[in-house]
């Protein structure tokens, strides 16, 4: 039809507006110039709409993919609060807690209350002198822990906008200021603290801690550990599963105590445990950021080997972990600690196992819940190894 008909008829014609039920009856030289224009008005009308359909959608699809693509259920995305003071402190609160990296917060505060309960020999020994040794370890370790992964933040800024974009230096709500003042601070609460108490394996483990902290992360020349992936596992392995271990343990057994170092049974078997389980975090926490360090040049094992092929190594490591829990537990003198680590390792494995055998390597949502669960057998191992006797 050609909307730019000829002005020379003369003839009357009837034009029915269906849309709003209206009969219209217009002259044939004006009909062309009215339906253009009604026309061209419903045509931008529904384009506004459709427009604005669209963007909604886009703006709620996004949010659902950052909640997807998280996977991190102690590491939520932003939350948006009414600018009022009482909710401008929710904002730096919610702020904070994503910096923080809270499992690595919780794993840390587990892990040195679970050691130090292995030097408690009898039940005097629970008593406000032992809780005092056990809160300055928790807490000067706290602040290492603050400062070693803002310090991980601050040089993976980039990276982070790819794999991590809900923390708080990708999203922007911090800067990079921000950033290194609470990393300055922490570290400096951490060692002041260290000192005051004046325990001598507590003091070395934070040295050591952030020592290895600082090589793993930062952006230096013969630094950044990081990037070379045998290296990095070393670095968590040694923190996570011998310093954590023996230090904090001498902490509570030589410093609160009085006692002298004695290596036991129950903590060779932390440590041995821990190192296998710290080498399974430091694989499997590359496995869904994948994108991210192929991008940025970051040599992990998922980016050399794959996805799969690291997942199920970190799994069969575990399991395998768990396998000997179980033996070590059998062989325990003691039939209320036989059945406890015997019963719950058994169970811990079985959890792992059903969980990875239905995993959607394809997704990185699973992938990153996955990994969360680790954390959480992680969490719970801790609750067992006191009771290895």
């Amino acid at each position: 039809m050609n909307f730019a008909g000829s002005t020379h008829i003369h003839l009357s014609a009837v034009l029915e507006l269906r849309d709003s039920s209206i009969r219209v009856q217009v002259p044939t030289y004006k009909s062309y110039n009215l339906i253009g224009n009604f026309y061209t008005k419903r045509i931008q009308h529904r384009a506004r709409g459709i427009l604005e359909t669209s963007t909604v959608f886009q703006k709620s699809n996004t949010k659902f993919l950052v909640n997807a693509t998280s996977g991190h259920p102690l590491e939520s995305e932003p939350k948006a609060y009414p600018n009022t003071p009482w909710n401008s402190a929710k904002n730096a609160l919610d702020a904070f807690y994503r910096f923080s990296r809270p499992h690595t917060v919780i794993g840390t505060a587990l892990s040195i209350i679970s050691v130090s309960l292995l030097a408690v020999e009898k039940l005097s020994d629970i008593s406000p002198l032992f809780f005092i040794g056990v809160l300055e370890a928790v807490v000067a370790a706290l602040f290492m822990n603050i400062y070693i992964v803002g310090l991980n933040q601050l040089s993976d800024v980039e990276i982070d906008k790819v794999n991590k974009p809900y923390l708080p230096l990708a999203s922007g709500e911090y800067s990079t200021l921000t950033g290194i003042m609470i990393v300055t601070s922490f570290s400096i609460m951490s060692f002041w603290l260290g000192w005051v108490v004046g325990s001598w394996p507590l003091f070395w483990a934070l040295f050591v801690s952030f020592v290895l902290g600082t090589a793993y992360s930062i952006n230096l020349p013969l630094l950044r550990w990081k990037r070379f992936a045998l290296v990095a596992a070393m670095c968590i392995l040694a923190v996570r599963a011998v310093i954590v271990q023996l230090a904090f343990y001498l902490h509570i057994q030589t410093h609160v105590f009085s006692r002298p170092a004695v290596i036991s049974k129950p903590l060779i078997f932390a440590t041995a445990f821990m190192s296998f389980f710290s080498v399974v975090i430091a694989l499997f926490k590359d496995i869904p950021d994948i994108e991210g360090d192929k991008i940025f040049g970051i040599k992990s094992y998922t980016v050399r080997l794959g996805q799969e092929k690291v997942f199920w190594t970190c799994i069969s490591l575990l399991e395998m972990a768990y396998g000997v829990s179980i033996l070590v537990g059998a062989t325990s003198p003691y039939a209320w600690s036989k059945v406890i680590t015997v019963l719950g390792h058994s169970v811990l494995a079985s959890i792992l196992w059903i969980r990875a055998k239905s995993i959607d390597l394809k997704s990185k949502a699973a992938i990153t819940s996955c990994y969360m669960l680790i954390w959480k057998l992680f969490y719970a191992e801790y609750f067992l190894i006191p009771l290895i006797r």
